[in-house]
């Protein structure tokens, strides 16, 4: 039995609903009450010799009885329902809140996961504590005492023992709560360490596969969803314990009230028909408790979930409103830091010493610095997502801290170097810049971002699905829709972020002069490391050491040839270059093609696995598969299950006897001592068949989640540009959860529900064949019922599936897109969205409940008058002296009985059909045809100088592209030697890199490495070949030192440090407050975008592959560093074949040929000195680069 009062606490205002289902609840019982008390008055009339025909009226008041107390079932179930979606939204809403009170600070430190299981799953499984245990408890703490009411009127005596009997078996449980509560808190947090665990190597899973180490991290999760296992059959242990002792004092508490019922009648105390009655009631007395056993899985569940739910709701967020805060209009958009020190929490080193500085109204200011110089530190501290340890930051005079948190963001429009965009349409990202913006007002956004053009060609315009993080569109794509939504956000003050920082040279022109537009009139802080970004501020803040160590015009700081100058020397040099001569006729001819990103070219597709295709019969063997290597478990669940039943049955059947052997003056002191040793026996069994059960059933979720993250990883990444993360999460969690339901509730009690009614037919047929025949429609509407609606229960609980699939997805966007949800003030409209799901969710599942409820009490009005059926006919064969009258309550209780194991099946029947939906969705993942299969390998040569690389004439679609992404694509790369990739966006570059390393397979012609056709190599062989430094570093939310070794566990501290050297990350190691242990966090974010991109050539260095793929390696990082970088790298190339997929031209200009991309063919290839004399694409690619920053500087 659980209660806590902090979840009651989230019932204020619904309570009295709450206490409405309990009086319904009540009223249930004193009908159940009645309905036992007038088969056993029934029972006594026959026993008196009472014609049947006297007894018409009271059969059929009986009936009507019994058909009340289901109507009023039904009603307490739906009124306990929809409570229970009330108090779910708004419990999952006070959870966003606090997720948006804790903000992006929060999560740059813990996970998105533990989120996530409070906000979705954490809420779901309290629908049945508010919905169904909440109010049955209450109810089964009522019901002894009415009972008691009952009986006392008849016999006190009695009464007191049962009494007795009910509160020993409610009270004694409680015992074991505290180590139930402390074991559930550690299931809590083993399941979110999963969740967590799941979501970052789904996310990361090209990550792993370019490294061969999914393998390893399946070995790592597996591990996980052991401890996991381990920690859930801790509390089942207590649990389990806890119903060991309900089951015992159910049974034994019958088993003495009748004894001692027994021995009154022997002594003339009390009247036969009050033994009888005190027999039917034995029933009832305990159906409650029976009820509250049932639902003690889910008790374990809430306890569980409501612990992490808590934990989230009780951390304190790092920053808060002021108190009172200061009432202002208009802010004038000036800027300043004063004497700011700043260090991230956990941090060793200090961010910011003594930072000051101004920024006046409308006044455009450059930031430069190194790589973690503290640029990003600063956005932060203006967004208020930290505050200073020291020292002021204002906005229009005032310190942030005495203004409203919307008030300071209100003022402040945000283009960040990693855009995040929603999964969503075009128009629905770009309204998160101005929620109530018309159609013309984002065309009008779009025009002025230049953004219009491509929008307007993509298949559905303004309302294509991007994808989650705006997958399906390229980078330059991204960053435009970006400007459009700042552009829309119309604040006074801008901030740009790196905007420019991993766009090409065309691209890059495009959106600098949207850019400006957006500048225009606004008080600007330009964040940046490339020359054009800042070349034109007003002023240039060179950042340094914390500190603001130089200040002046671009001009003026070249002139001081200090730190600025060591920063820009290098493309203040390459963007003095003359002009090139191109033909306009030879340049790209990509302007009109409606690209999405390379990888990304899909037609639309369901985000979320639908659940659907999926029958029962074949459900059951899909999942009986998982079963077979526990054949021996699962015959002691049958056993143990049958003989459970048929303790239980028995319990009554010697009871029963014992009553005819009163009524008749047989002895029946031995028929006592067999119900006392029967009693707890079925206990035990019963303690001993769930055991069983649960154990293998876990062990199998286990394996489940496991095999899905295995075939996930096959699928990548061409699966998961169509998915949605969130969605995979949720399968592996809760999805998989809810099969547990078939594997320890269904299968063994199916079996039982068909063995043991078998037995009790034959019982009855034995005794008087009429009886069994009046019992054959009653059992067959109770075991067709579910079979009849089934079709349509099925369909709500695969679609109840998949809505609660979008929950968790749209929780993974909010909570890894809060920045940009607090930056841009849409909280409220988020939160709107969470509510309108929950709201979809909850009007799917408020009518399956419906349906279900019905079948409930169907199963129960239809055990009544079946057991009234067996009484009537039982009258008649008594009353034409065919039938014993003392065998009358026996053979009643029997056929009572074989409704038992049914109905258990009907209670986990809303369960059944959550299962289906999980297994459909599960089956559809497990048979996704998979894109890229292992080869049968072949010999490799280690060669010291690389190894070669050919394409011949590679045609490649991605599935239901729009386009050719490779068409005839033909060069070659000779061993050791630097082929540079250069094209505009869509050209095909990264998807070559992607077709090497077998992400996916052409669908015409061959790549060849060194001699052999890829497809002939085993994936983990191939991918050892080959090291990819991709533009987007995906890092993992573990050490610094584990995201490194991902590349070559085994390598060696000395070796490590090397690494470190050569990659430019020692100081930076050396400035962590745990070294290469610190937690770097989700995706890397408690690094700047430079260190993350820096640890991916770390990778690099360390995997010391003889193929190198270098996919915009140092787009991210400041010139010093740069340099430094590009040396190593330079070292590193000497030796290996090595792809450069660039559009700086200081990348790709010393490479040994240059091949020119465009729509997914080759247009030219020569050197940099070659192409620039023929005027083609590639000249016109870098006349754009030239352009940029050389006619910035001009003007």
């Amino acid at each position: 039995m659980y209660f806590d009062s902090r979840l009651w606490a989230f019932t204020q205002g619904v309570r009295l609903r709450i206490f409405g289902a309990v009086a319904v609840g009540v009223l249930a019982v004193l009908f159940g009450i009645a309905r036992l008390a007038l088969l056993g008055w029934l029972i006594i009339r026959v026993f008196e010799g009472t014609p049947v025909k006297e007894l018409v009226l009271p059969f059929i008041g009986v009936g009507v009885v019994m058909v009340v107390r289901g109507w009023l079932e039904y009603l307490r179930t739906m009124v306990a329902h929809t409570t229970a979606a009330r108090v779910q939204l708004h419990l999952r809403q006070v959870v966003f809140d606090q997720v948006t009170r804790l903000g992006p600070a929060h999560f740059g430190l813990e996970r998105t996961g533990d989120a996530i299981v409070a906000m979705i799953e954490g809420v779901e499984q309290l629908e049945i504590y508010f919905g169904q245990y909440l109010p049955q408890l209450i109810v089964s703490i009522l019901t002894p005492f009415l009972i008691f009411a009952v009986v006392a009127f008849f016999d006190l005596p009695i009464a007191l023992v049962m009494l007795t009997a009910a509160l020993f078996t409610l009270v004694v449980p409680q015992i074991f709560h505290h180590w139930d509560s402390e074991k559930s808190l550690e299931r809590g947090d083993a399941y979110k360490v999963f969740a967590a665990e799941f979501l970052d190597s789904v996310q990361g899973l090209v990550t792993l596969k370019a490294f061969g180490q999914s393998t390893a991290r399946a070995r790592k999760l597996k591990d996980t969803a052991h401890t996991l296992f381990k920690s859930t059959m801790w509390v089942l242990a207590t649990n389990s314990l806890a119903r060991g002792i309900t089951d015992t004092g159910i049974t034994l508490g019958v088993a003495v009230t009748l004894a001692f019922g027994a021995f009154r009648v022997v002594d003339g105390e009390m009247g036969l028909g009050v033994l009888l009655m005190v027999l039917m009631l034995g029933v009832e007395v305990y159906r409650p408790l029976r009820d509250m056993r049932s639902l003690m899985h889910n008790g374990m569940l809430a306890q569980s979930s409501s612990q992490t739910i808590f934990q989230l709701l009780d951390a304190k967020p790092l920053v808060s409103e002021p108190a009172v805060p200061l009432a202002v209009d208009t802010l004038t958009p000036t800027v300043a830091l004063e004497g700011v020190r700043f260090a991230y929490p956990g941090g060793r080193r200090t961010t910011h010493e003594g930072l000051s500085f101004s920024v006046t109204a409308g006044e455009r200011v450059g930031f430069v610095g190194p790589s973690g110089a503290g640029k990003s530190s600063i956005v932060r501290l203006l967004l208020r997502f930290y505050d200073p340890d020291e020292g002021v930051v204002k906005i229009g005079g005032h310190d942030l801290k005495s203004l409203r948190l919307a008030d300071i963001r209100g003022q402040i429009a945000v283009v960040n170097q990693d855009t995040y965009l929603f999964h969503g349409t075009v128009a629905d990202n770009l309204r998160v810049g101005k929620p109530d913006a018309t159609a013309e007002e984002l065309e009008q956004a779009c025009r002025t971002a230049n953004a219009h053009e491509f929008v307007s060609l993509l298949p559905q315009g303004y309302d294509t699905v991007i994808g989650e993080r705006g997958i399906r569109l390229s980078g330059g794509q991204r960053q435009r829709v970006a400007i459009a939504r700042a552009i829309l956000r119309d604040a006074p003050i801008l901030i740009l972020d790196e905007a420019l920082s991993a766009v090409d040279a065309e691209n890059e022109s495009i959106i600098q002069e949207a850019l400006d537009r957006l500048m225009r009139g606004r008080t600007t802080l330009i964040f940046a490391h490339r020359l054009s970004s800042v070349i034109d501020a007003d002023r240039i803040l060179v950042l340094d050491e914390g500190t603001i160590a130089e200040e002046g015009t671009h001009a003026e700081l070249m002139a001081e040839r200090g730190v600025y100058h060591r920063l820009m020397a290098a493309q203040a040099e390459e963007s003095a270059g003359g002009a090139i001569e191109i033909d306009p006729s030879r340049g790209s001819k990509n302007e009109q093609i409606p690209s999405y990103s390379e990888e990304a070219q899909f037609a639309a597709t369901d985000a979320i696995v639908k659940a659907q295709g999926l029958g029962w019969f074949a459900a059951a063997r899909e999942l009986m598969k998982y079963i077979v290597p526990y054949k021996g478990r699962l015959a002691m669940t049958f056993g143990f299950g049958v003989t459970r039943v048929l303790a239980y049955i028995g319990i009554g059947v010697v009871g029963a006897l014992a009553v005819r052997a009163v009524k008749t003056g047989e002895p029946f002191v031995d028929l006592l001592i067999l119900l006392a040793v029967m009693a707890p026996v079925a206990g035990v069994f019963h303690w001993l068949e769930s055991w069983i059960a649960h154990d293998m059933a876990f062990r199998l979720l286990a394996e489940m989640r496991i095999a899905l993250f295995e075939k996930l990883d096959r699928l990548a990444p061409a699966y998961m540009v169509r998915r949605r993360t969130g969605d995979m999460v949720g399968m592996a969690t809760y999805d998989v959860e809810l099969v547990e339901y078939f594997f320890a509730h269904t299968v063994a009690p199916a079996f039982v529900a068909v063995l043991v009614p078998a037995l009790v037919m034959g019982v009855l047929f034995y005794f008087g064949y009429l009886m069994a025949l009046v019992l054959i429609p009653f059992l067959a509407v109770v075991a067709l019922s579910p079979f009849m609606l089934r079709k349509r229960v099925d369909e709500m609980g695969s679609r109840a599936r998949e809505a609660l699939g979008e929950l968790n997805a749209h929780a993974v966007d909010s909570v890894q897109g809060l920045a940009e949800v607090i930056a841009f003030n849409y909280v409220d409209e988020r939160r709107a969205e969470l509510t309108e799901r929950t709201e979809h969710h909850h009007r799917i599942r408020l009518p399956f409940f419906s349906d279900l409820t019905f079948q409930s009490v169907l199963l129960e009005v239809a055990t009544g008058l079946g057991g009234l059926a067996v009484i009537v006919t039982g009258a008649m064969l008594v009353n034409a002296g065919l039938l014993e009258s003392a065998m009358l309550p026996l053979l009643t209780l029997l056929a009572m009985a074989a409704f038992l194991p049914i109905s258990e099946i009907s209670e986990v029947s809303r369960q059944l059909a959550d299962t289906l939906g999980s297994t459909r969705r599960l089956y559809a993942v497990e048979h996704e045809p998979v894109p890229v299969n292992d080869g049968p390998g072949v010999a490799i040569d280690h060669h010291a100088g690389g190894v070669p690389i050919e394409l011949n004439k590679v045609d490649f679609k991605y599935e239901t592209g729009n386009r050719q992404a490779l068409d005839a694509t033909a060069f070659d790369a000779r061993a050791g030697r630097t082929i540079a990739l250069v094209g505009p966006s869509g050209a095909g570059k990264t998807t070559i890199a992607h077709l090497l390393m077998r992400f996916w397979d052409p669908q015409q012609g061959t790549i060849m490495l060194g001699g052999h056709d890829l497809r002939d190599y085993r994936l983990d062989d191939l991918r050892r070949q080959i090291a990819l430094v991709a533009q987007d570093t995906f890092l993992f939310n573990d050490t610094l030192r584990a995201n490194i070794l991902i590349a070559r566990p085994e390598a060696s501290e000395a070796e490590l440090g090397a690494t470190l050297d050569r990659a430019a990350l020692s100081e930076l190691v050396a400035g962590l407050p745990d070294g290469l242990e610190t937690m770097v966090g989700e995706r890397g974010m408690r690094l700047s975008g430079g260190q993350r991109q820096r640890v991916a050539i770390a990778r690099a260095f360390l995997k010391d592959a003889p193929v190198l793929i270098l996919d915009e390696a140092t787009s991210h990082l400041d010139a010093v560093n740069e340099q430094a970088v590009r040396r190593a790298l330079e070292e590193l190339m000497a030796d290996r074949t090595t792809l450069v997929i660039a559009h700086r031209l200081s990348t790709v200009r010393g490479a040994d040929k240059i091949v020119a991309l465009d729509q997914g063919r080759v247009i030219e290839s020569g050197t940099h000195e070659e192409l620039l004399v023929r005027g083609g694409l590639y000249a016109q690619l870098v006349a754009h680069q030239l352009a940029g920053a050389a006619g910035r500087s001009a003007a």
